[in-house]
C-alpha cells in the first residue's frame, strides 16, 4: 500500500477506479489542507505572530514553493477528496508574496487535475497590504474568496500589527480593502482578539459592519505560550533581534504573553458582539463561531476547534512538508513530504488519527462533566495548558470566556434553532427579542451577564462608537 501510494506521489493523475484500489482504509472523505507558499515569511512584523519564528525550521533556505510542489499539491489534494467541493486554501505567511502568476499556475494545474464534477473553491489570507488592480482582478476573475486580517478601528489595529519599522499597518491594509471592495471581491473580516481590543467588542464589530462593509467575520483568540524561562523573551516579541536568530515558538509552557486575550474577557468580547448582533443582524452579518454554535445545537460541527476531535485542518509548508495541523507547524507533528508519501496517506496515519482523537479522548473530569461539553468539546488542544477547577492538567486556558459565552448566548441560540425547526428563518428572533427588551426595562440587568444596566449596555440608549478607515479619530453618536 505504501510504495504503491508513494510512486502516485511522482505520477500523473489518477482516476476514481485509482483511487478508490489505493485509499488507505482510514483515510478521510475531505479535509481542509491551509498550503503556506512562502512559508513562515511575511511582509510586515505583527508582535503577536510567532509563525514568524518557523523560519527556524528551515534555516539558510529561499521559503518559495517551486512549480514541482505546487503541481504535486494541487494535484494530490484534488484526487484525496471523495466529496465533491474541494477548498483550495493560501494562507502564510503571507502569500501575496509569491506573485499573481503563481497563483495563476495553481488555477491552470487546479483545471488539469479537476475531475469530473468536481467543484473547486480558492480561498486566499491576506494582511492586504500589496492588494492592486492585478491582484484583485484576478481574485474576481477566479472567484476567490479573500480574508483580509484587521484587528479593529485604526488605534485597536496598530498597538500589535505592525511594520518592520514598528509603524501601524492600518492605512495600508484599508487601501487593500479599497481594492477588494472596487473589483467587487468577496472577502471575509479575520480579527484576532488579543489584549488590545479585547474590552472593545462592540466597537470593533460595528467597525467591521458598518465602516468595511463586511458580511462575514471571524474573531480568533490571540493565545501565546510560554515557559518560565522564555516568558520575557515572549513578551518582546518575535521579531529578528539583531545578533540574534528568531527562537521556534511551540506549543509548550503554562504561561501567556501580555498580548494574550484574558481567559474570562473572551468569552465577554464575544458576548458584547453576540448581543449586538442578535438585535440586529441576525441573516445578515455571518459570526463564524456563532454559526458554528447554532450548528452544534443540531449536533453538527463545522469547526475543528469545537467539534469532538479533530485532525482533518493540516498545513503544508513550502516544500512539501505536511503537519499535523497550522496550529502545530513544529518538528513532532511533521507527518511526512508529499513528494515522498502521498498525502492522503499521511492523513490516515496512526499518528495523524491519535492527534485526532486525543482531543476527545484527553479532556479533563470538569469538562467531561460540563453542561455546554456538546458546543465546545474542550476546544482546542493547543489551549490545554491549565489546570482544571481539581488541579487536572490539560485544561483550556480558555475555559472560563467559553463556558461564559455559550451558557449565556444559549436561551438565543435554542431560540433561533425552535424556529429553523419550526420552519421559520433563525433571523425572526430579532423581533422576539425586541419584545423581550420592551418588557425587560431599562434599568433590569444585561443579558449580555455585564452585571451592567441594560439601558446603558446593549440596550438604545447605549453610547455608541464608530470607527473611520483613514482617520484616527473616534466618534460617540447616541
Amino acid at each position: 500500500m505504501e510504495a504503491t501510494l508513494r510512486s502516485c506521489a511522482s505520477s500523473s493523475t489518477i482516476d476514481d477506479s485509482q483511487a478508490a484500489a489505493i485509499r488507505p482504509r482510514d483515510a478521510p472523505p475531505r479535509f481542509h489542507l491551509l498550503a503556506k507558499p512562502s512559508g513562515s515569511t511575511c511582509n510586515i512584523d505583527c508582535k503577536y505572530c510567532f509563525f514568524l519564528s518557523k523560519e527556524a525550521l528551515y534555516p539558510n533556505e529561499k521559503h518559495r514553493m517551486s512549480q514541482a510542489t505546487l503541481e504535486t499539491y494541487i494535484r494530490q489534494l484534488l484526487e484525496s477528496h471523495r466529496t465533491p467541493e474541494v477548498t483550495v486554501a493560501w494562507q502564510g505567511g503571507e502569500p501575496t508574496l509569491m506573485k499573481v502568476e503563481f497563483f495563476r499556475r495553481a488555477v491552470g494545474f487546479v483545471e488539469k487535475y479537476r475531475k469530473p464534477g468536481q467543484v473547486v473553491k480558492h480561498t486566499f489570507q491576506t494582511n492586504g497590504i500589496l492588494l492592486d488592480d492585478e491582484w484583485c482582478e484576478f481574485f474576481k476573475a477566479h472567484d476567490f474568496l479573500v480574508g483580509l486580517s484587521v484587528d479593529g478601528p485604526r488605534e485597536l489595529h496598530d498597538t500589535f500589527r505592525v511594520d518592520r519599522r514598528a509603524q501601524g499597518t492600518f492605512d495600508l491594509v484599508m487601501n487593500g480593502w479599497r481594492q477588494l471592495r472596487k473589483h467587487g471581491v468577496d472577502f471575509n473580516i479575520l480579527c484576532t482578539v488579543n489584549a488590545a481590543n479585547e474590552q472593545h467588542g462592540r466597537a470593533v464589530y460595528r467597525f467591521f459592519r458598518d465602516e468595511l462593509g463586511a458580511k462575514w467575520i471571524q474573531f480568533i483568540p490571540v493565545i501565546e505560550r510560554a515557559t518560565e524561562q522564555t516568558i520575557q523573551l515572549a513578551n518582546r516579541g518575535w521579531s529578528e533581534r539583531e545578533g540574534h536568530k528568531r527562537v521556534l515558538y511551540t506549543q509548550t509552557g503554562t504561561l501567556v504573553t501580555d498580548r494574550s486575550v484574558g481567559a474570562k474577557q473572551y468569552g465577554v468580547f464575544l458576548m458584547d458582539v453576540f448581543e449586538e448582533w442578535v438585535r440586529r443582524d441576525v441573516g445578515r452579518v455571518f459570526v463564524q463561531l456563532f454559526d458554528v454554535t447554532l450548528e452544534a445545537l443540531f449536533g453538527r460541527h463545522l469547526l475543528c476547534i469545537h467539534a469532538p476531535t479533530c485532525g482533518l485542518g493540516p498545513a503544508l509548508e513550502y516544500n512539501g512538508d505536511l503537519y499535523s495541523c497550522d496550529h502545530f507547524v513544529e518538528p513532532g507533528y511533521r507527518l511526512g513530504n508529499i513528494h515522498e508519501t502521498h498525502m492522503l496517506e499521511l492523513l490516515a496515519s496512526p499518528e495523524q488519527r491519535k492527534f485526532g482523537s486525543d482531543k476527545r479522548d484527553t479532556l479533563t473530569a470538569q469538562c467531561r462533566q460540563c453542561d455546554v461539553r456538546a458546543l465546545c468539546n474542550g476546544g482546542c488542544p493547543k489551549d490545554r495548558f491549565a489546570r482544571s477547577k481539581d488541579g487536572e492538567a490539560g485544561h483550556n486556558y480558555l475555559c472560563a470566556g467559553l463556558e461564559f459565552f455559550f451558557r449565556q448566548s444559549r436561551p438565543a441560540m435554542e431560540t433561533m434553532a425552535k424556529l429553523y425547526r419550526g420552519g421559520r428563518p433563525p433571523s425572526d428572533v430579532m423581533a422576539m427579542i425586541a419584545i423581550d427588551d420592551k418588557r425587560r426595562g431599562p434599568y433590569a440587568p444585561c443579558p449580555c451577564g455585564s452585571g451592567r444596566k441594560f439601558k446603558f449596555c446593549h440596550g438604545d440608549n447605549a453610547p455608541r462608537r464608530s470607527f473611520h478607515p483613514g482617520s484616527s479619530e473616534e466618534r460617540r453618536t447616541s
